[in-house]
This record gives C-alpha cells, structure tokens and sequence, in this order.
C-alpha cells in the first residue's frame, strides 16, 4: 500500500484542533469513581502451570467497569534476583478482537525482567489469537455487532467506555499484586491496546511509562473520512445503514478520542507509527504526539519512530528492541 496519509513533514506538525465535550473530564472522573466504588480492583490471582521454567503465571481476575470481572495473566520471572521493593510491571493490552490468549503467547516483557499483566478484552478474542475469557454482560444497547459500534449511540453504553475503565482498573490491580513496585508500572499496547495505554495515560496521573505503537481511537474524525479498514470501517458501515446516526455516533467518539487523552497525560512516552498504516492512519498517532501532555503545564520526555515503508505491523521487533531499551533507561529492570 503506498503512503496515503499526510506527507512526514506535515505529520511532524500536524496539531488538529480537537472538539472536546465540555463534560470529558467529569465524565471520566464519575465513570471511575462508580468503578472505584465497586470495592479493591484485586479478586483472585491463582498460581497455573504454563510449562516454562524461567517464568511464573498466575491467572488473575479484577473487578473492572460496574465491578464486572475482568480476567489476565500475570507472569514474574522464576528467578528475578534480588530486589527491594519489588521490580517494575508492564501491563499490557491487546489488539482489537483479540483476547488474553493462552499464558506463553507473550514473554517479551517478562524476559526482559519486568512483572507483565496482559488484560484480556471483554467482550473479544473470537476474531483472532487463541480466545478470552472475560464477557461483556452490558452488549445490549443500540449498535452493530463488533465492538467498535456496541452502544455508539450514548456515550455511557459504549464499549469502549467499559473497555478503557478496565485498563485503568488494571493498573490499580496490578499495584496490588506481591513482587510489583507499584511507583514503577507502564503502560503498553499496539493497535487497539495502544489507543487504551494512552488512554490510561490520561486517567492515570501517576503512571511511570506509556509505550504506545499505532494507536486506535486516535484522530478518529479524520480516520472515518481516511479508511474502511476495520474498525473504522465498521464504524462507517454502521453508518451507511442508520444514516440519522451520524451526529450521536461522533458525540460518543468525542468521549474516547486518543488526542483529548493525550492531552492529559504526565508520563514519559515512547511512540511508534507506520507511515503506510491503513488500520490507523498515521496522522492520528502523530496528532497524539504532537499534543501530547498540552493540558498539563509538563514536557515530559517522549519520542516518536516513523517506519516510512511499513503498515500496521510498523517497526515490528525492530521497534521492540527500541521499546526495550527505552523502558530500560527510564525504569532500570
């Protein structure tokens, strides 16, 4: 696919001007507060066996948006050596339509030293991956079948308010569990999961880190108008149907935009983008960027990696090794 989105040296500057409700900030601040109010973010963690001798998993289940449980792995090396105060967590949040998996998929980050919590996404993991386990028993309101169009029809019934209330009830969780330092837990996510880490970053004033890789929910006006490619095609396909729908459906996004989040946010961040992304457009992640922590009278260190011949994948494991040694630096595993 050639390059379809702005030329590098307008992404690099690209700042759009974002139509923010003016009840965001309380909006979000009363939706955690309700989820807040459904008792400690920590229900169970159960030792399992995952067949690797170097790493521990446990099966963790958190009381997410209403209370709901919300279930994820966490894993701890076997052997972390010595520590005080236990070590740095990664919690991690996974692509759209995909589910927690099985406890192996995913060892990057507890390899590299760091406590790893991977959310799994209520109400996914049927569309790729090896599945999830987590419902979502609030599915019923107005909307097409996939997640991106679930209740987009009221910001309150929209999936994507329960599934960013999860992420941040993650972080609370995992600050919970033994061997964490709970001043020390970043955010991570590529795709959909990037679009929630920058989101936690948002809601989540002391956050350590935020390391966010072609981020959903970012720019989500100008990515309607730019591709059909799912999810925001199914966006647009939704539209196509309910033609009157357009202007509540664009009210309800306002409240999920990645760039207000941004705004917000106080944590260091590290950025990774494919010029050639159809999935999400560039332009979204750079708008991000560019406004990144706008809100909050900060310049906290961020940096951005453009891979100009590359899609949705990015930089792929070149880019991981770039995350690693950027977390590495900040957190000292």
């Amino acid at each position: 696919m050639p390059a379809f989105d702005l030329p590098p040296a307008e992404l690099e500057r690209h700042r759009p001007d974002i139509e923010e409700p003016a009840d965001f900030d309380a909006f979000w601040e009363t939706t955690l507060k309700e989820a807040s109010a459904e008792g400690d973010p920590l229900v169970s963690s159960r030792p399992v066996e995952n067949g690797l001798r170097l790493t521990e998993t446990w099966d963790v289940t958190f009381r997410g948006f209403a209370g709901d449980p919300v279930r994820a792995w966490f894993s701890l090396p076997r052997h972390p050596g010595a520590t005080t105060g236990g070590v740095p967590a990664v919690v991690e949040y996974a692509g759209y339509g995909r589910g927690r998996g099985l406890p192996h998929e995913r060892l990057t980050w507890v390899n590299a030293g760091y406590a790893h919590l991977l959310m799994d996404n209520r109400g996914q993991g049927d569309q790729y991956g090896c599945g999830g386990d987590t419902p979502d028993p609030h599915a019923a309101a107005p909307g097409g079948p996939g997640p991106a169009v679930r209740g987009l029809l009221a910001p309150r019934d929209y999936h994507y308010r329960r599934l960013i209330t999860d992420a941040v009830r993650a972080v609370a969780a995992v600050r919970a569990l033994p061997g964490v330092d709970p001043s020390r837990v970043a955010a991570v996510g590529n795709s959909q999961g990037g679009g929630l880490a920058l989101a936690v970053a948002g809601l989540v004033p002391d956050l350590a880190a935020v390391l966010v890789t072609a981020p959903l929910l970012c720019g989500i006006p100008r990515a309607l108008d730019l591709t059909d490619t799912g999810p925001y095609g199914e966006i647009t396909a939704y539209l196509s149907v309910h033609r009157g729908a357009e202007e509540a459906a664009r009210r309800t996004l306002s409240y999920v935009e990645g760039v207000s989040f941004a705004r917000r946010a106080h944590a260091p961040a590290h950025f990774g983008v494919g010029l050639r992304d159809t999935v999400c457009p560039p332009s979204g992640a750079y708008a991000a960027f560019n406004r990144y922590a706008d809100l909050t009278g900060t310049e906290p260190a961020k940096e951005i990696h453009a891979y100009p011949f590359n899609g949705h994948e990015g930089g792929d494991a070149v880019h991981v090794r770039r995350q690693l040694d950027w977390l590495n630096s900040l957190l000292g595993s």
